[in-house]
């Protein structure tokens, strides 16, 4: 248009939310979908009473029915040839392409451990240390490690009506060009993810925990609505169906 205004809508982009203090405290790590895949499959796994081919079917079965456990798959791709146009713009893709947002979506399927600030300032203490820590300073206490902790809670963003919280399952990378220094440029991630509930969560005293249990809930009333929406369909189709 003349005016430079679009009337087109903005178009939202998936993401995947870490809550996590490996970094630089309790700050999301939020890796935004460059492109929104095309094609998203879902899974959704049938619950059966006991003793009804539980062992023939590879179901899983309880004493009480519970949400379907629901899985995703889905690609995406990263390419940092528009953002290399720009160098003044992106000097994190001039050095190492797409190399930052392949990390960020790897470290998910770590377990998490102190933040780098407070890995950092572990190295500096345990360097004042004599005889393994015989000063008292850094090595944890009485010398013991530090226990490693557990994967970070993730929370998988389609739009306002589809946020779960999510465990990776499988991860692959296809690198596809390279820069001078070998930092990949173009790659494709195929990613399988698996939804987490409740009660997955043991303990609802961290905040991150406590978040994904409301995104879950949220997500779940959600498709309660539009499930009773679709009411009004039901009604038409039985009138159509009427011969008067």
């Amino acid at each position: 248009m003349p005016n430079g205004y679009s009337r087109s809508p903005k178009l939202l982009k998936g993401a995947l939310i870490e809550f996590s203090e490996r970094f630089l405290g309790p700050i999301p790590n939020v890796i935004a979908f460059q492109y929104n895949p095309e094609t998203m499959v879902r899974n959704l796994e049938v619950w059966q009473p006991p003793g009804a081919n539980s062992q023939t079917s590879g179901v899983s079965s309880t004493a009480q029915p519970q949400d379907p456990p629901e899985t995703f798959s889905l690609q995406l791709e990263l390419d940092a040839t528009d953002a290399l146009e720009e160098p003044a713009s992106h000097p994190v893709a001039v050095v190492s392409g797409v190399a930052d947002r392949l990390a960020a979506m790897e470290m998910l399927l770590y377990p998490q451990e102190e933040s780098l600030l407070g890995g950092l300032l572990g190295s500096v203490t345990g360097s004042l240390s004599v005889g393994g820590g015989s000063l008292g300073i850094g090595g944890g206490i009485g010398g013991a490690p530090v226990p490693r902790g557990t994967v970070p809670v993730v929370l998988f963003v389609w739009g306002p009506g589809r946020i779960i919280p999510v465990r990776l399952t499988s991860f692959s990378v296809e690198e596809q060009a390279y820069s001078p220094t070998l930092f990949p440029i173009r790659a494709k991630v195929s990613i399988g993810l698996k939804v987490l509930t409740k009660h997955d969560f043991c303990s609802t005293d961290k905040l991150s925990e406590k978040l994904a249990v409301f995104a879950y809930e949220y997500t779940r009333k959600q498709k309660q609505v539009l499930a009773a929406a679709n009411i009004a369909n039901t009604v038409e189709s039985i009138l159509g169906l009427l011969p008067f």
